[in-house]
């Protein structure tokens, strides 16, 4: 759904506080001379979507697709401009097929041409086979690159590790028909969805690689691929410099086949490990004196001291893993925390004469001058933020998988990575500084995207109308002006 040639021209006012005093809302007429009627073929809801699918034109979606992605008979025809529709759907809020009827209300088709009624696009994904879907996915790749090239502060390479993430979860399906659906490891019938993302300590996740995989798939299978994949996105994401890569995963991605991908594509590695005889007697090894306190839920600080009072404690102890694999080990750091035993096993009649730990071990390669005990412990907790990205899909266009065809979900799915990274995209270019760049995807639609607006036409140019007083217009209007030519917008 590509814009209509030409300018446009955007009309807001600037923001000012409004006046002290006011201690509720209330509503200004009588129910009696109130009318409603949907009749304006000037106005959009989503007015947003001009400079995102704008940013998502320099950044190369339709080149892309129409390039890469060859899905057969008519129902491929247009390629780029399908998946375009789609992308905008998902960014403007919709989770299914039906929902993309939101882009074809009122001036829509003044500011987009080839608006696609749901329909076509859904005979569209429903060509799709396999092979397709990795044709998808590079265009998914490829475009995350263009992004990074439009917008460097997206996932700059600076101070600290670049950390990959990588999880799978399952996205809860209704019925029988869906191919692929099935009972997993959280007993919920859907399809397991294993994502790659990357994050810095100065920006927020962005997707590199994604799989849709049956619903009883165990986490690991197939793992050491989504690895060489995701590194070899990010290796070829435009930076200012050298990165330093830390791959964090839990223990279901433990395993030589994993831990020695990452190693070989140049990155570190932050795993938890699970509890085996090995493991166990490792920790057992460690001294008492080794074990130092940590910030944790309940810890405090002495006042006159500035000592940390925590029961939390963490500790180190070289290690070797996967000494059964002959030739094949690899020397690390097994980092353990141990916290006390409060759980039910815990109570009982009789206090215990020797305190009772419970224990999270984790094994890394990251070498001690690099980062410490207590610091390496901190930032593998941070491995946590790739649920939030899970949360994020989930409350987006992930709420559903709106095909009965397995590889028609999978398209699905990459779109709506496509999605997120643009969403995030144009959230950092807007709001470069502030909370924005930062914010979900719910947030971020809105406040930039799902902005009303009044299409006028003047001296040939369109003008769009925006309302007054919108809280965030100079964050949009650094938005537009960064992806469409001057004029972009004028605020008096």
């Amino acid at each position: 759904m590509p814009l209509w040639p030409g300018r446009i021209v955007v009309t807001t006012l600037q923001f000012t506080p409004s006046q002290e005093g006011i201690s509720q809302m209330q509503f200004n007429h009588t129910t009696s001379a109130l009318s409603a009627a949907f009749d304006d073929s000037n106005l959009v809801s989503a007015a947003g979507l001009v400079p995102v699918m704008r940013l998502a034109e320099r950044a190369g979606l339709s080149a892309l697709t129409q390039k890469h992605l060859t899905v057969p008979t008519d129902k491929g025809a247009n390629a780029g401009a399908k998946i375009m529709s789609l992308v905008a759907g998902m960014l403007a809020g919709a989770d299914s097929i039906e929902d993309m009827r939101l882009l074809r209300h009122g001036g829509m088709r003044r500011l987009f041409d080839r608006v696609y009624a749901p329909s076509t696009l859904g005979s569209f994904l429903r060509s799709f086979e396999f092979g397709h879907v990795r044709q998808l996915d590079a265009v998914a790749a490829r475009f995350l690159t263009g992004l990074t090239a439009v917008s460097p502060d997206l996932l700059p390479a600076g101070v600290g590790y670049t950390c990959v993430d990588i999880d799978d979860t399952i996205i809860e399906v209704e019925g029988y028909l869906k191919q692929g659906a099935s009972f997993g490891y959280s007993g919920v019938r859907g399809l397991n969805a294993v994502l790659a993302i990357a994050s810095t300590p100065e920006s927020a996740p962005v997707i590199l690689t994604q799989r849709l995989r049956k619903g009883s798939t165990s986490s690991a299978r197939g793992a050491k691929r989504v690895v060489s994949d995701a590194l070899a996105v990010l290796k070829r994401l435009p930076a200012t410099g050298p990165r330093q890569v830390l791959l964090r995963a839990d223990s279901a991605y433990y395993s030589h086949a994993v831990v020695s991908a990452a190693r070989h594509a140049g990155a570190d590695v932050s795993v938890t490990v699970r509890m085996n005889p090995s493991i166990k007697q490792a920790i057992a090894s460690i001294q008492d004196a080794a074990w130092a306190p940590i910030e944790y839920p309940g810890s405090t600080r002495d006042e006159e001291t500035g000592r940390l009072i925590s029961r939390a404690e963490v500790a180190e102890i070289p290690y070797t893993a996967f000494t059964s694999k002959k030739g094949q080990q690899i020397t690390g750091r097994l980092v353990v925390r141990r916290i006390p035993e409060l759980g039910p096993k815990a109570l009982r009649e009789q206090p215990t004469l020797f305190d009772t730990w419970r224990f999270h071990a984790f094994f890394t390669t990251v070498a001690a001058d690099e980062l410490d005990t207590i610091t390496v412990d901190q930032t593998h907790r941070r491995h946590a933020v790739i649920e939030q990205v899970n949360a994020d899909l989930k409350a987006s266009a992930l709420a559903h998988l709106p095909s009965g065809k397995y590889a028609a979900n999978a398209a699905w799915l990459v779109l709506a990575v496509i999605a997120f990274n643009l969403t995030r995209a144009a959230a950092v270019i807007a709001d470069p500084g502030g909370k924005l760049r930062r914010a979900v995807t719910a947030t971020i639609r809105r406040t930039l995207i799902n902005v009303p607006a009044r299409i006028a036409r003047s001296a040939r140019k369109l003008r769009l109308h925006l309302p007054e007083h919108w809280p965030w217009a100079t964050e949009w209007a650094a938005l537009l002006t960064h992806s469409t030519s001057p004029p972009g917008i004028s605020i008096p």
